[in-house]
């Protein structure tokens, strides 16, 4: 396995990455949104409303 931002060799202090610049870096990434995980679809019924769904409302 090679370091994923740089595909040099990962040293084990910085596992699995090669060096604390690019544990950074990837840190860095995450923390701007250049990675993100995809949500679900709403459209799956998750989110949704329950009169979109079938259900009739809760009151309140």
């Amino acid at each position: 396995m090679s370091c994923p931002i740089c595909g040099a060799a990962p040293q084990k202090a910085y596992r699995p990455f090669c060096s604390r610049r690019c544990a950074d870096r990837d840190l860095g990434r995450w923390l701007t949104g250049s990675y993100a995980i995809p949500a679900a679809d709403p459209d799956e019924g998750e989110g949704a409303e329950p009169d979109e769904i079938g259900l009739p409302p809760r009151p309140h």
